[in-house]
């Protein structure tokens, strides 16, 4: 009866320890806690050094979708160079600031989401909207995104 009751209570203390232990392990999301907004703050960055358009590109999953005002998703980095083609962006600079991200337990998918400027050189005229970026981890450990979409205007803050 005591060598019954020894086992009971050690197997209860295993059972106790096996789900603290579970429970407190932290999923891979976790881990990872200020990785979306470092990489859409260093594609920002990218934007308003050497322009959005190489920004764009450098940062689309090769299946990323782009959703813009007037027209139809754009699906795929082939098709995004394709818009972009013959076009230039040096008459304005285009950043962003993200406002906060959200990674999904696995680590490799999350957003992003905050407020873009959208400024003309040549008078420096400032437009703003808001964004959000659909992030995901490729194979090689970089971050890029797979859905982007933006909403023009925001009223001034006073």
């Amino acid at each position: 009866m005591i060598v019954k009751n020894g086992f009971n209570i050690m197997f209860f203390v295993f059972i106790m320890f096996s789900a603290v232990t579970i429970s407190c392990k932290s999923g891979e999301g976790n881990k990872q806690k200020g990785a979306l907004m470092e990489a859409d703050r260093a594609f920002s960055a990218l934007s308003e050094k050497e322009g959005m358009i190489k920004a764009f590109l450098e940062y689309i999953a090769d299946d990323g979708v782009v959703l813009r005002d007037n027209s139809y998703p754009s699906t795929g980095k082939s098709e995004l160079v394709k818009y972009y083609e013959g076009k230039s962006d040096t008459s304005f600079t285009l950043t962003w600031e993200p406002l906060f991200e959200k990674l999904a337990e696995g680590g490799d998918l999350g957003y992003t989401y905050g407020i873009y400027s959208h400024t003309v050189n040549a008078t420096g005229a400032i437009s703003k909207g808001t964004y959000t970026t659909v992030w995901q981890k490729q194979s090689d450990g970089r971050w890029k995104w797979v859905l982007d979409t933006g909403n023009q205007g925001l009223p001034e803050q006073k």
